[in-house]
């Protein structure tokens, strides 16, 4: 099946679709060269033949045999353009009057429409628009190969906000990561971030004590209160990001876990502050050990 028909009805519907397009483009050429006959192309501010006498301009009297034929004008012109590219003599049955339209704008289109690529589906060689948008150099509407898929990704990620998520979901693929890290560019600019949000926490500590930079602080204490805010920053950020995400039985074991790590750690900073005692009792070092 091919959608909602059989292969072979398929195949009929696109014998009968074929003669369609062929008859599609005559029509298509025909309205073209009639538009080219009521207004011929000019050079760029070329006069017209008769020295400039005309009653009409080429977008007046184009418009108005738009509007007589029930037509956009900007479908007439583009008609109109693709007829005045291509000569009678030079034009294919066999392609479309969309792939003539896309073969006029690259190099030595008479040459090369003659010349279709071999479909590796069909193992026929015919045009397409997407084959012909390959051979001028432009952007395939449907991406095949890794460089065509990696420029759509790209196009789609040009919002910082989506390039962000994107890069940030794809990275907790432990495969894509590693072979993201063998890339120095990207390594460094890693490296560059986690320096960046260290200095943010640093700038969020001297927000929070006005007067950090008076007093005596330790490294420590510096780190300690950096290193709050990033799990803070962190964990702000990955939350609301597990929406929609079903977690497994082993799943949240492994989260609750953790979690354990965290309230006993949270647990034994408070003491720590409060007291000045930063030692840990068995049960916690037996816990921050994994056992």
């Amino acid at each position: 099946m091919v959608g909602s028909v059989t292969r072979s009805r398929y195949e009929g519907l696109v014998a009968a679709s074929l003669e369609l397009v062929e008859l599609s483009t005559r029509c298509q050429f025909d309205l073209g060269d009639i538009a080219l006959e009521i207004e011929p192309m000019r050079a760029r501010g070329g006069s017209s033949p008769d020295g400039g006498g005309e009653l009409f301009t080429v977008k007046q009297s184009l418009t108005m045999f738009a509007e007589d034929v029930g037509l956009a004008y900007s479908t007439v012109c583009g008609h109109r353009w693709v007829a005045g590219q291509w000569p009678v003599e030079h034009r294919s049955k066999d392609a479309s009057h969309e792939v003539h339209r896309i073969l006029a704008s690259g190099p030595n289109p008479f040459e090369r429409i003659k010349h279709p690529p071999v479909n590796p589906r069909s193992g026929k060689a015919r045009w397409c628009a997407d084959t012909a948008k390959r051979s001028v150099g432009w952007k395939a509407d449907t991406p095949v190969n890794v460089q065509e898929k990696v420029e759509a990704i790209h196009d789609l990620a040009a919002d910082e906000v989506v390039a962000a998520q994107v890069a940030t979901d794809l990275l907790r693929r432990p495969d894509v990561a590693f072979k993201a890290m063998r890339d120095n560019t990207a390594r460094h600019l890693v490296n560059q971030a986690q320096f960046e949000q260290t200095r943010e926490a640093e700038d969020f500590v001297r927000e929070q004590v006005p007067l950090v930079g008076q007093l005596q602080r330790t490294a420590e204490f510096m780190d300690l209160v950096g290193a709050c805010h990033l799990f803070v920053a962190g964990a702000g950020r990955l939350v609301p990001a597990m929406r929609g995400h079903h977690f497994s039985e082993q799943e949240r074991g492994v989260v609750e876990k953790n979690l354990q790590k965290v309230r006993a750690m949270c647990d034994w900073i408070e003491t720590a502050v409060a007291t000045g005692n930063v030692d840990a009792d068995d049960a916690l070092a037996q816990l921050l050990r994994g056992e």
